[in-house]
C-alpha cells in the first residue's frame, strides 16, 4: 500500500495511552483544545469574578483547584485586588500547584479538606468565592462572611455530563445528583441565614471528539465514574471509540448555576 494512503488517525490503543498519560493536577483544561468542547455559561464567571474582587477588601476562594481561575481574575484587577486574599484546597496535588501559581501574587493557599470547617475567624471576609465546590458548607460560608458580605460562586448543577456517566454506569437514580439542585442549595443557604441575591441555571453542550479526551476527563473529574480505570472499562471505551469514529463527537450536557448570596447586616 502506498504510504500516502494510510489512515493518519491514531489507533484506539494510542488514544487510550495518550489519555491515560496526561497529568490531572489543577483545573487547567487547555489540553482538551481541539479534542473536546464545552459551551460556557452566559454570565462569564471568571471575568465577573474579577469585577467582584476589584470591589473587595478581604476575599476567600474556597476549593481553588490549581488556582487558575483566581489567578486569571486577579490578573485583570491588579493593582485593585483585595488587600487580603486567601484560598483553600483539599487535594494535595492541587495545593502544591495552586501555591506555585498564586504565591507570586502574595496569595496564601491553605490545605483544608472539602468537608472540614474553614480555618478562619468569624466575619473575616467581605467576599467569599468558589468555582465548582464539591458541596458548599453553608454554615461555614455564612460564619466567615462579615455582615453585608457576599458569596459569589459558580456551582455544578444536577446530572451534569450524565450522558457520559450513564454510558459507563447505566441509568442513575435521581437521588445521586439531587444535592446539586439549585433549589435545594437555595434552601441550604437560606437556612444558614444568607439572602439569595441571584440564582441562574444553564444547560450547556459538551462534545468529546476522541476517546483520549474521554479517558482524560474521567481521570481528572474522578467523581463522575468512581474507580474509573482504562482496564476496567476497556470494552465500553472501545465501543465508544468506534461510535465516535463512525458518528462523530459524543454529545453530553453540563449544568451550571450562578449563585450570589449576601449575609444580612442586621
Amino acid at each position: 500500500m502506498n504510504a500516502d494512503h494510510r489512515d493518519p488517525r491514531p489507533s484506539f490503543e494510542d488514544l487510550l495511552a495518550e489519555g491515560a498519560a496526561v497529568p490531572t493536577e489543577g483545573w487547567d483544561f487547555s489540553w482538551f483544545e481541539g479534542r473536546a468542547t464545552e459551551e460556557r455559561p452566559s454570565w462569564g464567571f471568571a471575568v465577573a469574578l474579577a469585577e467582584r474582587l476589584a470591589g473587595a477588601t478581604a476575599a476567600l476562594d474556597i476549593q481553588t483547584g490549581g488556582g487558575e481561575v483566581l489567578d486569571f481574575a486577579l490578573g485583570r484587577v491588579a493593582p485593585d485586588a483585595p488587600v487580603l486574599t486567601v484560598a483553600t484546597e483539599g487535594w494535595p496535588a492541587n495545593v502544591a500547584k495552586a501555591t506555585a501559581l498564586l504565591r507570586p501574587r502574595g496569595i496564601a493557599v491553605v490545605a483544608c479538606p472539602e468537608d472540614a470547617p474553614l480555618p478562619f475567624a468569624d466575619a473575616a471576609f467581605d467576599l467569599v468565592v468558589s468555582r465548582h465546590p464539591v458541596e458548599p458548607l453553608w454554615g461555614e460560608i455564612a460564619r466567615v462572611l462579615e455582615p453585608g458580605g457576599t458569596y459569589f460562586a459558580q456551582h455544578v448543577g444536577p446530572r451534569s455530563v450524565f450522558e457520559l456517566v450513564e454510558y459507563f454506569l447505566g441509568p442513575q437514580p435521581d437521588a445521586v445528583s439531587s444535592s446539586r439542585r439549585p433549589e435545594r442549595e437555595r434552601a441550604g443557604a437560606e437556612a444558614a441565614g444568607l439572602e439569595i441575591v441571584d440564582l441562574r441555571a444553564e444547560r450547556l453542550r459538551v462534545e468529546f471528539h476522541d476517546i483520549a479526551a474521554v479517558v482524560h476527563f474521567l481521570r481528572k473529574v474522578v467523581w463522575m465514574v468512581p474507580g474509573f480505570t482504562v482496564e476496567t472499562y476497556r470494552p465500553r471505551l472501545r465501543a465508544l471509540h468506534e461510535q465516535i469514529e463512525a458518528e462523530g463527537p459524543f454529545v453530553a450536557h453540563s449544568t451550571r448555576h450562578l449563585f450570589v448570596a449576601r449575609k444580612p447586616t442586621g
